[in-house]
């Protein structure tokens, strides 16, 4: 949203094959101890000041963060999740994101980095792993909309507040609300949460991550009890869904033997929903997604040509996916998380974006609009590509003089590269819809 970018969300998923598990929901009562010699094999533990969930809890409602879980390591489920990671892996379910294959030891060919979190911090004791809420009030991608707006994913719609600027202070000089990184957004929150803590509990190592670290976070989210793994892959809370950041501490506070962990249990039940309306077939089945298919993953980690067999299925999505998440029956009763005050509020610009109004952007405005946001992962070059095929799908013939320009070379990014192919092939690919559709007869307006 992990989440890639950002999860990773659906924030693009790397999650695995969790299968159902039966376990009752606990409440988690945790006594935490602080290591005082850090080194390898000290196994001195002295007690340090009695950490519960509640007290946890706010703590980290006080830094911004509307849920948090602690997990010690290495948590039960520690060894199967490091077998499923493996096999996502060795599958080539990745795709092009190497990074999640990266290995220790010096030549790179020791164990899997993100397969446990004591391999990249072999100090590390537990984890405490939080969750903010991206969920606006606004349109799902699968509600009716004009027939020619394309659709960013919601966790990239976030902007910014200015502090001690009042009704204007979240938008630039042309009026537009400024753009805001979650990780940094977030980032700041776990800092804060972080010096909170030093300052209850003592003296600890420490390492803070939002979507960046060796960590893959879902899993570790799922073993500190804040949800469930749906089918979609995604972390399902039971109270506040799937539309949700996730950000963690990497400690070296020792949670006791004693401690009860919180589980969910998984409540999916019977339900295919994700399943069935996935359009590229990226989940493969319950539990099991191949991110090569992803439209999260092809709109904004692919950087080459998108296989005409995929295009198809990407509809109107130009940066993410939300379509598993919008059909999911738990975010029907999810509270709204933010709103147009916070410092992940909605831009309201890039909720159903017009494809007109993205095609015409140069690059100097694709930076004033995305700088600072999830959505210049995809870089100018990647938006364009996902913008044709947009259009393709959406049939219409007004876009035709857009993509016979970019099919033949004309106003592509001068810094495009190997994209430019990926660019000329999309809108080839996208001039063949137009004409085998015609002018859709059937509009959603």
């Amino acid at each position: 949203m992990v989440g890639f970018v950002d999860a990773l969300g659906c924030r693009l998923t790397v999650d695995i094959s969790f299968g159902k598990d039966e376990y009752a929901w606990m409440p988690l009562s945790s006594s935490i101890s602080k290591r005082r010699n850090l080194s390898e094999g000290d196994p001195e533990l002295l007690d340090a000041a009695g950490v519960t969930e509640d007290s946890l809890t706010r703590i980290a409602h006080a830094a911004g963060f509307a849920e948090a879980g602690m997990v010690g390591l290495p948590h039960a489920e520690t060894e199967r999740d490091a077998a499923r990671f493996a096999a996502f892996i060795e599958q080539g379910r990745a795709g092009s994101m190497a990074y999640l294959a990266r290995r220790s030891g010096e030549d790179g060919g020791g164990e899997l980095l993100r397969s446990r979190v004591q391999i990249p911090f072999p100090w590390a004791r537990s984890v405490v792993v939080c969750l903010a809420s991206y969920h606006a009030e606004a349109p799902l991608s699968m509600d009716a909309a004009g027939s020619g707006a394309g659709w960013i994913a919601r966790y990239a719609w976030s902007g910014r507040k200015e502090q001690g600027r009042k009704e204007q202070g979240r938008k630039d000089q042309n009026g537009s609300v400024r753009p805001s990184d979650y990780h940094k957004v977030l980032l700041k929150r776990l800092r804060g949460l972080e010096a909170a803590m030093h300052a209850a509990y003592g003296e600890f190592e420490c390492r803070a991550y939002v979507d960046t670290g060796p960590v893959v976070e879902r899993s570790i989210a799922r073993a500190a009890g804040l949800g469930w793994t749906g089918k979609n892959t995604c972390l399902i809370h039971p109270k506040l869904g799937s539309w949700n950041f996730l950000g963690v501490l990497v400690t070296s506070l020792a949670v006791g033997e004693e401690t009860e962990r919180l589980a969910v249990p998984d409540r999916c039940g019977s339900c295919r929903r994700c399943l069935d309306a996935c359009p590229t077939g990226a989940l493969v089945e319950p539990y099991q997604m191949d991110a090569t298919r992803c439209i999260s993953y092809l709109t904004i980690e692919h950087r080459g040509a998108i296989g005409e067999e995929l295009m198809g299925g990407m509809g109107r999505q130009v940066f993410g996916c939300d379509i598993c998440q919008d059909v999911c029956p738990w975010n029907r009763k999810a509270p709204i998380g933010v709103d147009e005050d916070s410092d992940l509020g909605p831009r309201r610009e890039l909720i159903n974006p017009e494809l007109d109004w993205l095609a015409g952007l140069k690059e100097a405005d694709f930076e004033r609009l995305f700088n600072g946001s999830p959505v210049r992962r995809a870089g100018f070059a990647g938006l364009r590509r996902n913008v044709a095929i947009a259009m393709g799908n959406s049939g219409l013939s007004r876009y035709v003089p857009w993509l016979r320009g970019w099919a033949s070379g004309v106003d592509l990014p001068g810094d495009a590269g190997a994209g430019e192919e990926a660019m000329r092939t999309a809108a080839r690919w996208a001039l063949s819809q137009i004409a085998e559709k015609g002018e859709p007869s059937n509009r959603r307006e």
